[in-house]
């Protein structure tokens, strides 16, 4: 007695990579070095700490689920701020939800948007490689999952634009990931500007995953609400999703909010009226303070700054090694993921994640295949390190 849709979910990545590595040793008398997750190892602002505390006392009340004025006000500001937003494009009463990560709100954002009764199985369309949130969300939701490859011929970025009509026409939901995870490519204002207009001329939802926008080596990435606001003063048809895990370092708190269509946003309150999880009280106002502050994000930024440029200097262009538009990771092209992976671990003691697992196979076989992402999440010591190793290690160009 079960769903049978999730018989149709494969195993996480990393699932998959434990396997792959149970029965290889790592290198002998050195110490690892985990480069395969995307934590955030950066020190969060003291001042995290020091609100939990003074809001102890909440820790005994129910938290409202449409999160506290507070917050919603601190992150319809922050947005309106980092995407020079005109004032009160966003309400904060009726375009914004908090919600316990991003990944509760890209799952939930399918489950309250694809319809149920139509005479044509709706499509979500998601980039290949992707974060697998987006294809359990569209399996779980009943939806078709349509895999778009996003390679280096594209940008590494999905073209949803040369889609057939008649699929976009049955699309109920898209996502776009700017910056993506893994590539780090990301998209202009053009182009986002040209997908909101898609979404609206086929009547889908597109939904922004944006938890890296705060991450980047040169310019400020565009924004969904961004290319709304260049577009008129309507948001129709666009969500935009964001955290606090990668821009404040803080992934405890599981601290995330949705932004976008008022008629939308409704239909989410009430799907996680039922079924959604709460902020407690103290973590909803250590997330205000962090949204309103931007001296650590800077500080943070600068620091993964400095350690893309150890990974340039260390590899010196091998596997294709160059900075991302934005996140922190790499995407390095060693022909076979999963051999190198293997190889990474038993002769460096380095844990890197397979692209083939953050890719699914489709007629054109798996994008992700001959790619590894590595997270620089650590301090500059152990990424010299890690660096070092992996130099000597790496297989040679493919």
């Amino acid at each position: 007695m079960h769903n049978q849709r999730l018989d149709r979910l494969t195993d996480y990545p990393f699932q998959r990579l434990r396997a792959l590595l149970q029965d290889v040793a790592p290198a002998a008398g050195v110490e690892p070095i985990a480069m395969h997750i995307g934590e955030p190892h950066h020190t969060p602002p003291a001042f995290v700490s020091q609100i939990l505390l003074e809001h102890a006392k909440d820790w005994g009340r129910y938290p409202p689920s449409n999160g506290t004025p507070e917050l919603r006000t601190a992150i319809a500001d922050w947005l309106t701020r980092r995407y020079a937003l005109p004032a009160d494009f966003v309400d904060p009463d009726t375009h914004v939800q908090p919600v316990a990560g991003s990944r509760e709100g890209l799952f939930m954002a399918a489950l309250a948007t694809v319809p149920t009764e139509q005479p044509r199985q709706p499509a979500v369309l998601m980039p290949n490689p992707l974060y697998q949130a987006y294809i359990g969300a569209a399996v779980v939701s009943g939806a078709e999952p349509v895999l778009v490859d996003a390679t280096l011929e594209n940008g590494f970025q999905p073209n949803y634009e040369e889609l057939a009509p008649d699929l976009l026409d049955r699309t109920a939901l898209a996502f776009i990931n700017s910056p993506a995870n893994p590539q780090g490519s990301v998209l202009s204002l053009d182009r986002l500007r040209a997908l909101v207009t898609l979404a609206r001329r086929h009547d889908f939802v597109l939904a922004f995953d944006e938890c890296y926008g705060e991450i980047y080596t040169s310019e400020a990435p565009a924004g969904g609400l961004q290319a709304c606001a260049a577009l008129g003063d309507d948001i129709s048809n666009v969500l935009v999703f964001n955290s606090l895990s990668k821009r404040s370092s803080v992934p405890g708190l599981r601290s995330g909010f949705i932004a976008g269509d008022p008629d939308l946003i409704r239909m989410i309150r009430r799907l996680r009226d039922y079924g959604g999880a709460t902020l407690p009280m103290p973590v909803m106002a250590a997330s205000a303070a962090l949204w309103a502050d931007e001296n650590h994000v800077e500080a943070s930024r600068d620091l993964y700054r400095r350690k893309f440029g150890i990974a340039a200097e260390l590899l010196n262009g091998h596997a294709g090694t160059q900075a991302p538009g934005g996140s922190f990771f790499l995407w390095l092209n060693v022909g076979d993921s999963e051999a190198a992976a293997q190889r990474l671990w038993q002769e460096a003691a380095i844990r890197v994640l397979p692209g083939a697992f953050l890719a699914h196979q489709t007629e054109r076989g798996n994008p992700g295949q001959p790619f590894v992402r590595l997270a620089l999440v650590d301090d500059l010591d152990t990424t010299h390190r890690a660096f070092q190793r992996l130099a000597n290690t790496l297989p040679a160009n493919p």
